[in-house]
């Protein structure tokens, strides 16, 4: 049976590699990553040397047809991504996609869990979520205003991720479209400076004008119902 790991690996400290994704990942003949440089670091911590491929959302579609031939050959491969979940707001998933589409019964995909920033944020921000909606990562321009107006909207828990480049514009716009919400914005997981705070998005600007080296790092946004 053809396999393909699917591998969670650290959203930020190293320590965070599971015992059995540390095993996957000395066993497999390659490892599929978003960034070669990133992934490198990480084996180099885990003390593995590997044959590596990169996979991302540019990646062509002789790439893809590159990873399904190893396949094809009897290599076992494992996907993995920058940090976290493969596949879980990620180009992995296209990837994943293609492979059953191109092998279907052949092989087998197999899960290996580990962390993931959404269950992460959750986990500490104390929010009373039993049911959301996740967006992943927001668009860059098309479609930005209208998404915000129906996160004001929705009746459920709105969870995303933010860059630091558009962190503060994203705040704004929260401000503008959903004054009254309440916000839980989990920033730098699993890293020294890790945070939650909670507050309205007008809030919250004057907390991280205030305080500016804090609008730095990877944020999770969780947007509560009014």
């Amino acid at each position: 049976m053809l396999v393909l790991y699917v591998v969670g690996t650290p959203i930020g400290n190293l320590e965070d590699i599971t015992l059995r994704a540390l095993r996957i990942l000395n066993e497999v003949d390659t490892i599929v990553c978003e960034d070669t440089r990133v992934t490198k670091k990480l084996l180099f911590y885990l003390g593995i040397s590997k044959p590596l491929i990169s996979y991302h959302s540019q990646s062509k579609l002789s790439k893809t047809r590159d990873i399904i031939a190893l396949l094809e050959e009897g290599k076992s491969l494992a996907l993995v991504s920058d940090a976290g979940t493969p596949a879980v707001s990620d180009p992995g998933a296209l990837l994943v996609a293609s492979v059953r589409e191109a092998l279907g019964d052949k092989v087998k995909i197999e899960s290996v869990p580990g962390p993931s920033a959404l269950t992460a944020a959750l986990s500490v921000a104390g929010a009373p979520v039993s049911n959301f909606l996740f967006l992943g990562f927001l668009p860059h321009k098309k479609g930005r205003e209208t998404l915000f107006k129906e996160i004001a909207s929705e009746s459920r828990a709105v969870i995303f991720y933010e860059s630091p480049h558009r962190f503060m514009k994203t705040l704004a716009s929260l401000a503008k479209a959903a004054p009254e919400k309440k916000i839980h914005i989990v920033r730098e997981l699993t890293k020294l400076h890790e945070e939650a705070v909670r507050g309205t998005a007008a809030e919250l600007s004057i907390y991280f004008s205030t305080y500016k080296e804090k609008a730095r790092g990877e944020f999770v946004f969780i947007v509560l119902p009014a």
